[in-house]
């Protein structure tokens, strides 16, 4: 029989495996990691989420300025082509009446959008974070 191995402070056994108060004592190093990694993750998605709303509605302010100046010449094309078979008053009138109820139809809209909005949240990362919690008290599916 061979003799008992002493208990040594030894950080690692001799199959390579670490030992338990090496383990704990990595534990907060490992946590701070984590946590540093996890907002990294935050910044990197909102910085890609943000750039590509701020590019779509730069796009979009531009295709309302000229949507706003054709806009205008229609309104006006209207007007002139009601004005032959009408009093030129009773056609901008017709024409005035009619963009108000579609602005006021559009505006109900978007503001019924508007609240049903999704707010700007990098789901990816609170996903993260919440598989990590889980894995820190032990529950759910994680990597070993």
């Amino acid at each position: 029989m061979s003799a008992p191995r002493p208990i040594t402070a030894r950080a690692t056994s001799e199959d390579g495996k670490k030992s338990v108060f090496t383990l704990i004592g990595e534990l907060p190093n490992l946590i701070t990691a984590l946590i540093r990694d996890e907002i990294e993750q935050i910044k990197r998605e909102a910085v890609v989420r943000l750039k590509s709303a701020g590019i779509g509605t730069g796009l979009i302010v531009g295709a309302l300025v000229f949507l706003y100046f054709a806009a205008w010449v229609f309104v006006a094309t209207v007007i002139l082509g009601l004005s032959t078979v009408l009093p030129p008053w009773l056609s901008a009138l017709i024409v005035a009446v009619l963009l108000l109820i579609i602005a006021v139809v559009l505006g109900l809209i978007g503001v019924s959008r508007v609240r049903k909005g999704v707010p700007p949240v990098p789901q990816e990362a609170v996903d993260s974070v919440k598989d990590d919690v889980k894995a820190f008290k032990g529950v759910g599916h994680y990597d070993r």
